[in-house]
């Protein structure tokens, strides 16, 4: 799954640190989601948007086949 994760964050002038700090999960977490190598549960997703002020749709999309 693609993100804007990586972009929103560096608008906001977070560090994945910050961001995971605000989600209450591991910095490795951001930069595995931010790169692609791990989707976020659903839970996580919610609250991810929730900190953009976003809805999941605008944060996330598959990848294209």
């Amino acid at each position: 799954m693609k993100s804007r994760l990586r972009v929103l964050r560096a608008e906001n002038g977070w560090s994945q640190a910050t961001l995971a700090e605000k989600l209450e999960v591991s910095r490795q977490a951001v930069n595995a989601i931010e790169t692609g190598k791990h989707d976020p549960s659903l839970t996580l997703a919610f609250s991810i948007a929730e900190v953009f002020g976003k809805r999941i749709e605008e944060i996330f999309f598959p990848n294209e086949l």
